[in-house]
Order: C-alpha cells, then sequence, then structure tokens
C-alpha cells in the first residue's frame, strides 16, 4: 500500500474506474512518481483498517505500516527507474476535467492525477513543452486504490 491524499485521485470516484477500464483491456496500470522534498508529517500511527468502497472494512496487514494518509494505491513491484515523462502527452481519461492535457492539468497545487499516455505530444502555442522527471515506478493492483481508517 502507498498512502496519499487529496480528492483528485479519490479512491471510488476517479482511481478505481480509471483503473478497471484499463484493465478490462488488459493493460498494465503503473505508478510515476517523481522526486520531491517533502515537509509532510507522518502520524506515528499506522492506519488499522482499509475498505474499497467505504462501508466494508478489512484489517491492514500488521506487515504494511501506512502513516498519515487517507487513501492507499495497492502497489507491487515499486523500483527506482529514470526517464521523462512529457505531459504534454498525456490526457485525464476521468472525472470532471476528462479530456485535459496532463500538462494543463499538473500545475500548481495540483500534483497527481489518473492519466493516460497519447499516441504523440500535443503541441500548444501558449506553453513550452513540459516534461517531469520520473524516479519511482510500480504496477497497481486490483482493487487499486482503498480508503484508510483507524490506527494502531
Amino acid at each position: 500500500m502507498w498512502g496519499y491524499g487529496g480528492n483528485t485521485c479519490h479512491p471510488s470516484s476517479m482511481v478505481q474506474p480509471f483503473a478497471k477500464s484499463f484493465a478490462a483491456r488488459g493493460q498494465t496500470i503503473h505508478l510515476v512518481m517523481e522526486q520531491m522534498n517533502s515537509n509532510h508529517f507522518a502520524e506515528p500511527l499506522c492506519a488499522a483498517e482499509y475498505s474499497t468502497d467505504g462501508v466494508s472494512w478489512n484489517a491492514v496487514p500488521d506487515t504494511i505500516q501506512v502513516r498519515g494518509s487517507r487513501y492507499a494505491l495497492m502497489i507491487n513491484k515499486l523500483h527506482e527507474e529514470e526517464f521523462e515523462l512529457p505531459l504534454d502527452q498525456t490526457r485525464v481519461p476521468i472525472g470532471p476535467s476528462s479530456g485535459r492535457l496532463g500538462s494543463k492539468y499538473i500545475n500548481g497545487r495540483v500534483d497527481k492525477a489518473c492519466l493516460e499516455i497519447l499516441d504523440e505530444p500535443v503541441r500548444l502555442n501558449d506553453q513550452p513543452p513540459t516534461d517531469r522527471q520520473i524516479n519511482l515506478v510500480a504496477e497497481l493492483l486490483d482493487p487499486f486504490a482503498v480508503f484508510l481508517r483507524n490506527y494502531r
């Protein structure tokens, strides 16, 4: 489990439908992350329960520690990898910003998104190409994203 917060990647309204649509086509869904300096203060306690729907809850295994997060992505094969992600070659495929170019969506306070890769970049007159340095990659696994609660 990889903990996170914020509603741009809400488990049941964004991540799960996004990931399920790609999984139904036999495609692997990747979590890609860029290294950043963070002042995030992680709570000393770990989430004790998780849920795919916010109704039925299961115990988080004792071997997993998710701190200071409302949600978690279900991941596998987390590893370091270095490459540039061209945000002008991505698009938001779901939700209220559906169709918006990744380079227009990821800016300001928005730092995470469900994005699909396009066949080629979309060139814009109002901004130069936007690339992000990716440092960590993992595969998302079913149920893809969960809610967290209670702390131990």
